[in-house]
């Protein structure tokens, strides 16, 4: 039998792993779709078809009633969004989309961890180690001068679904009442949607990759960032695949466990000099480097895929540890911006050799000797950027 599956969010790194994952598994076609003319995932050769759709975040309803009409009149076994706008959006219009089959948690789970206010509730409620905070409605309830600083103004969502499209929020830390103020000026939105107010927690991110089913754990995985764009701290551009810490195991079990978590989730947590780690989001879909975990033996998408059709997996006890995840152009770009800032001659060297030598066990995330399709059309966009040229 011959399964159909629509992968959403072609333009992603995610979701071109997804494709090349699932591309490879006898008996599963693959149909991607973005809102471009075209996109990096359909451009692979794993990608058997490519179409274009509206734009989720512009235009939802009509992405909505597009989905709606494509699913009516073709039959995917499963639907797979990358993106937390699709997936949000898809699963609160699951009584318009009927035939839309997701391999994910019901709305109401998926935002008991998305909105980080719920997120912070059920920590509490399973022991999760957390941050303190106070939830405000609205930037007309907070009073400044009651703050201890610093402190992070944190939205308690990422994503707000509007009629009139999506508002992206981000994560503000603040030191005085002076940049308080210039947050609050800049995010008009913390003047009309809830947001928290955040004990900061000093140290460094660790993420932990989890895959479950129905409630069960399936798989975990544990990476390292090596570098990023910018290199103070953003975007993975080289990677590194590391042992699973049992401790933040113990503690995303407990807290997927509590919400009997289905599908899969990356669970991040912030680790104190002295080793304390406090929880601080989950993203309840696929992440950045998903790529990484499938080199290593962890294979997400296809096991995923797997469980949503009635089967079992072989999911190995162990995975490869030090295998590498290289995107060249973002490393590129992280590599400009290294360069230009007031770094020493030396320092700037150095940084230039390990660019060059990024390691022995290192694969390139888009540029693949068997599907070099995409690596070559994520080049020409890039150059086309530099230009100044629209794609």
């Amino acid at each position: 039998m011959t399964h159909l599956i629509l992968v959403l969010d072609a333009a992603q790194r995610s979701a071109l792993a997804v494709t090349r994952s699932l591309g490879k598994v006898d008996g599963i076609t693959i149909v991607t779709a973005e809102a471009s003319t075209c996109a990096l995932a359909g451009t692979s050769r794993f990608s058997n078809e490519f179409i274009q759709c509206p734009n989720p975040a512009n235009t939802p309803q009509a992405y909505v009633s597009w989905l709606q009409t494509l699913c009516s009149t073709r039959h995917f076994s499963l639907v797979i969004p990358v993106t937390e706008i699709t997936s949000q959006l898809l699963l609160m219009h699951q009584a318009q989309l009927p035939q839309v089959i997701l391999p994910f948690a019901s709305y109401n789970t998926v935002m008991s961890l998305a909105d980080k206010h719920q997120l912070l509730l059920q920590a509490q409620q399973s022991g999760v180690p957390a941050p303190a905070f106070t939830h405000y409605t609205s930037a007309a309830e907070l009073k400044p001068d009651e703050l201890t600083y610093p402190c992070v103004i944190k939205p308690c969502l990422s994503r707000i679904y509007t009629t009139e499209g999506w508002i992206s929020t981000c994560v503000k830390l603040v030191n005085n009442r002076a940049e308080l103020d210039n947050v609050l000026q800049q995010a008009p939105y913390l003047q009309r949607f809830p947001f928290m107010v955040q004990e900061f927690i000093p140290g460094s991110g660790a993420g932990l990759f989890c895959l479950y089913h129905h409630g069960q754990a399936i798989a975990f995985f544990a990476h390292r960032r090596l570098r990023e764009k910018p290199p103070q701290g953003g975007v993975s551009v080289l990677s590194e695949s590391i042992t699973v810490d049992k401790t933040l195991q113990l503690y995303a079990q407990q807290l997927l466990d509590h919400v009997g978590w289905h599908g899969v989730a990356m669970v991040e947590f912030r680790i104190t000099p002295d080793g304390t780690p406090y929880l601080m989001e989950v993203n309840t879909r696929f992440w950045g480097s998903l790529q990484l975990a499938i080199d290593s033996g962890v294979d997400f998408p296809r096991w995923l895929v797997e469980l949503a059709l009635g089967q079992t997996p072989v999911v190995p006890s162990n995975y490869r540890i030090g295998q590498r995840l290289r995107w060249l152009l973002g490393d590129l770009d992280s590599l400009y911006l290294y360069l230009k800032a007031g770094h020493s001659v030396a320092e700037k060297l150095t940084r230039v050799v390990q660019f060059i030598t990024p390691g022995r066990h290192t694969r390139h995330e888009t540029n693949r000797l068997g599907d070099w399709a995409p690596g070559w059309f994520e080049c020409k966009l890039y150059i086309a950027q530099l230009l100044g040229r629209d794609h």
